[in-house]
Formats: C-alpha cells, sequence, structure tokens
C-alpha cells in the first residue's frame, strides 16, 4: 500500500478532484497549507508597491491506495495540477506498513 500527498494549487483542487473520482480513486483528505519552496515566496504590488509574500497558499492531498493504483493516481494528478509554472507543487509517496478500520476491525488493503 502507498499513502500519495500531493500540494497543489488551490485553484486546481476541483479539477483533481474530479479526475480522481473518474479514475475510481479510494477516499482522500485536504488540508488548507502554506508554505514555499525554492522560489521562498513571490513579490507582488499593491497600489504601485511592491510586497514579498514569503508563504504561499497551497492544497495538500493525502490518498492511501493499492500499490496497483498508486502509478494511475500520481499520473493523473500530474497530468490535471500541472500549469508548467512555478509552483505547480510536488507529490510525495511512502509506503504504508498498515491500515485498519476502527469501525469493523477489518486490516490491510480490504480496510482502504
Amino acid at each position: 500500500m502507498k499513502k500519495i500527498e500531493a500540494i497543489i494549487r488551490p485553484e486546481k483542487l476541483d479539477t483533481v478532484r474530479r479526475a480522481l473520482e473518474q479514475i475510481g480513486s479510494p477516499g482522500l483528505m485536504i488540508t488548507e497549507i502554506e508554505g514555499h519552496g525554492k522560489q521562498k515566496g513571490i513579490t507582488k504590488q499593491w497600489r504601485g508597491k511592491e510586497y514579498k509574500v514569503e508563504l504561499l497558499s497551497k492544497v495538500k492531498i493525502e490518498i492511501v491506495a493499492k500499490d496497483q493504483e498508486a502509478e494511475r493516481i500520481i499520473k493523473t494528478i500530474m497530468d490535471v495540477a500541472r500549469t508548467g509554472d512555478i509552483g505547480d507543487g510536488k507529490i510525495f509517496v511512502y509506503s504504508i506498513e498498515g491500515v485498519y478500520r476502527i469501525r469493523t476491525g477489518e486490516k490491510g488493503e480490504g480496510a482502504i
């Protein structure tokens, strides 16, 4: 099992979520976050004056999926979330040792 953690632009959330539903992706968790990458924020202008925004709004999507579904989910996120500009985000993939469904006591892939 894999945990897929994708950091994307907030404006891409609905499009990514719909694309994941279309491929039959399992459930997901969404968290609004702030942060920056290598660019250390952006410079904006307001009323002719420049100011620096160091922490940018992003959305974190977390999905736990079966090993055989992970690549398809990752490819879908990459295809839909990509704008080609700096700040499109990142995807992290982790191995999951175990999953337990609290309600039924089910464990393993059946609990996803």
